[in-house]
């Protein structure tokens, strides 16, 4: 039996949408405190043992972190300088995001952020939301757990690369999981973008991922596309025999359940992961010696002392 737990999306669609809520009052906070970094690299969050986390952001002299402790189901607010805030999860989105507000203002922390949420149908101002109210411990266990798997088998993909990447991250925006390599050529933005594109997309680029399910797409995926897309894409040898192109999406998809139901779901999404990569690599014209990377042995790390060169 599969240890990667179910997620029918329908079964935990209204409890997702709260969640997707509560972490984008929290995301606006990274957005409104972090120095800005090129494709919007200050504003993600990012997978913990434990739940989601702003990391270390400035405030003032001190720093302040926020963190989604999705097994114990609460909010957990803490500065450099010893202070903590807490808040169970729960609750209507207009009163988290008030006792958010509570929170920093206990906390001796002024910060101002925008009030609506970002790239979703018909935004609810946080303030106003009574929508998006209900939260399923038990739902949201399943979700952390598949996030948490999906997570580690990123990051082992990621290690296969020299070249300019980011870190495995969460996007509150589009609530789904994204790794990006960089081939470290510009890109302009196609007109009329909008600014969350015309930011992220100036760049040359491979993304991987991994998304629970929305409105659009109601199965959960992992995900992977070229930027901009080379001719042919569509058309590159993929593995494992599960994922295919979706012109809908006009990206790859590797549907979750067929991940479960894998003999080695790991091995899978490596292969997915790895077949997308080389396929638009190679269209693009990318260096292949950038996924030439030997490991050093753990029994042969160096010492303190020892000579490295």
């Amino acid at each position: 039996m599969t240890s990667w737990p179910a997620l029918p999306y329908e079964q935990w669609r209204e409890t997702r949408d709260t969640l997707h809520m509560y972490t984008q009052v929290i995301g606006k906070l990274r957005l409104a405190l972090c120095p800005f970094e090129p494709e919007w690299g200050h504003v993600p969050l990012y997978v913990t043992a434990r739940g989601l986390t702003t990391t270390p952001m400035p405030a003032g002299e001190r720093a302040l972190e926020a963190e989604f402790d999705l097994i114990a189901h609460e909010l957990k607010l803490s500065t450099s300088s010893g202070e903590v805030e807490r808040r169970p999860l729960g609750g209507d989105v207009a009163d988290f995001h008030r006792d958010v507000q509570s929170m920093l203002r206990a906390l001796q922390i002024e910060v101002s952020t925008s009030p609506m949420p970002s790239e979703v149908e018909s935004p609810i101002p946080f303030p106003e939301d009574h929508t998006h109210g209900t939260y399923d411990a038990e739902h949201v266990a399943r979700f952390f757990k598949a996030l948490s798997m999906a997570d580690l088998v990123m990051r082992e993909h990621r290690a296969r690369f020299r070249g300019r990447t980011t870190p495995v991250q969460f996007f509150w925006g589009t609530f789904d999981l994204a790794l990006t390599r960089y081939s470290g050529r510009s890109i302009v933005p196609r007109p009329g973008a909008g600014i969350i594109e015309r930011v992220s997309g100036d760049a040359e680029a491979i993304c991987a991922g991994w998304w629970p399910g929305d409105e659009r797409n109601r199965q959960p995926a992992f995900y992977a596309y070229a930027y901009p897309p080379p001719e042919g894409l569509e058309r590159i040898p993929l593995q494992p025999a599960m994922a295919a192109w979706s012109p809908e999406a006009r990206e790859f998809l590797l549907p979750y359940d067929a991940v479960r139901s894998a003999p080695e779901p790991r091995a899978a999404i490596l292969d997915f992961l790895d077949s997308t990569y080389v396929g638009g690599a190679k269209l693009l014209g990318w260096d292949e010696h950038l996924t030439e990377v030997s490991a050093v042995p753990g029994d042969h790390l160096p010492g303190l002392g020892d000579d490295l060169s």
